[in-house]
């Protein structure tokens, strides 16, 4: 894997670098949200950053991850039609 500096030289080193970290941040943010109870909110958070790292997963076509946050996806979205 490329460090973040010369993934950053490409267009698509550009993108994958602001979408993992993009998500990464929502994902944090969803954790604070879940430790203050603001819910739904801290769900929101959750899903944007889940399919952030899954289209991460993607474009690096790594399907570990990719399955990964596909489970955690579903798990999600099961839990919301169920509550």
């Amino acid at each position: 894997m490329q460090s973040d500096a010369l993934a950053l030289a490409a267009p698509r080193g550009r993108l994958i670098f602001t979408v993992k970290w993009g998500a990464s941040a929502l994902q944090i943010l969803g954790y604070t949200a879940t430790g203050l109870s603001w819910t739904p909110w801290n769900l929101y958070l959750f899903l944007v950053g889940v399919v952030g790292w899954f289209a991460v997963g993607a474009l690096w076509n790594d399907k570990a991850l990719m399955v990964v946050h596909l489970v955690a996806l579903g798990a999600m979205i099961a839990g919301m039609a169920s509550g």
